[in-house]
């Protein structure tokens, strides 16, 4: 019997490579990048191999990404959610979360969700916000869903993670064992959850809280370039997140930008999970030259992020324990109401 980290380092072995196929994608998603990181729009990319789509929920400010090897038969993709909801909409769950049944879906920003009907995907950090908008899209793809995956525990929002598994029998949730928070699956660093011939690489990015983690495409000559990394709360664009709460470290932060991301390729797409700015896109490269925190030294860093000021978590005190049982505590007490 494989245990449940065994069993997604054990699927690895069954993304059996294709011929790489030579596409206009790298000078599609560059031109995309560049254009949605000046003006914040969506970007709709498809490749002979890789579908992409970046969608925007603008009242968190909070990313959602879909990604689909569209060259494999079963189209497997993976739906990447980051939403939060302020205030009473806090209480929201993602529908979305629960329902993965294909191959991998990855949310960069609070939750992730993805669904597919005969493509196999992925979901990850799911939120109730846009569940609606999502799930429509992944149906109208013909897609099918099949794990909800969190970057980490939010405290800004309560993951959709349970609701979509209540609206999705078979759906698995995933988050990183260090989290420490109940899940069906557990992931590590260095494993990858595949979709189709694709691949998600999991990296280790502490810091902004224990168990964030780090999603980065394959890398080898049957995976897309440049690679794409979806940082989570760990690197924003032009920034990070905080750590003054949840068991952050400024300087494990640090630690783990430099050697989990900055170790990437230069032209490695980051991808974070909100952005308050109107920037859709980075890259490695960019960040490495322009982020105004993360380009000084270790102890200029920690003394920014010491200094920051900001306010305490809204939700924290109710997200976090219903986030450390993949919001089921919430799906349960809708349903009893």
């Amino acid at each position: 019997m494989l245990s449940k980290v065994q069993f997604l380092k054990v699927s690895a072995t069954f993304c059996a490579p294709t011929p790489p196929k030579r596409s206009s994608f790298h000078q599609i998603v560059t031109f995309r990048a560049k254009l949605g990181s000046r003006m914040g729009s969506a970007s709709y990319t498809t490749s002979s191999k890789l579908l992409f789509r970046q969608l925007f929920e603008k009242e968190s400010s909070t990313y959602t990404y879909l990604l689909a090897d569209v060259s494999h038969p079963d189209k497997p993709a993976l739906l990447l959610i980051f939403c939060f909801f302020p205030g009473k909409n806090a209480m929201a769950l993602c529908k979305f979360c629960s329902h993965l049944t294909g191959k991998l879906i990855v949310v960069l920003r609070c939750c992730v969700c993805l669904r597919i009907l005969d493509m196999k995907s992925k979901l990850v950090d799911p939120v109730d916000k846009t569940v609606d908008r999502d799930v429509s899209l992944v149906k109208e793809l013909g897609l099918k869903l099949i794990y909800a995956i969190n970057t980490h525990v939010h405290a800004d929002h309560v993951t959709g993670t349970g609701l979509l598994k209540s609206k999705a029998p078979g759906v698995k949730s995933i988050i990183s064992k260090a989290s420490q928070a109940k899940a069906d699956l557990f992931v590590e660093p260095g494993d990858k959850i595949c979709f189709g011939d694709l691949f998600l690489e999991v990296r280790a990015t502490p810091g902004h809280t224990q168990g964030c983690v780090t999603y980065v495409t394959g890398d080898g000559p049957d995976q897309p370039q440049p690679r794409m990394a979806f940082t989570g709360d760990a690197l924003l664009i032009r920034g990070c997140g905080r750590t003054d709460f949840q068991g952050g470290s400024s300087d494990q932060l640090y630690d783990s930008v430099h050697s989990q991301i900055f170790t990437l390729p230069e032209d490695t797409f980051v991808y974070p999970a909100h952005d308050y700015k109107g920037f859709s896109a980075s890259t490695v490269g960019e960040e490495m030259q322009y982020n105004p925190r993360l380009t000084k030294d270790k102890e200029t860093f920690k003394n920014i992020m010491a200094n920051l000021n900001l306010s305490y978590p809204k939700m924290i005190d109710r997200a976090v324990p219903a986030n450390m049982v993949c919001g089921l505590q919430d799906v349960e007490a809708k349903v009893a109401s």
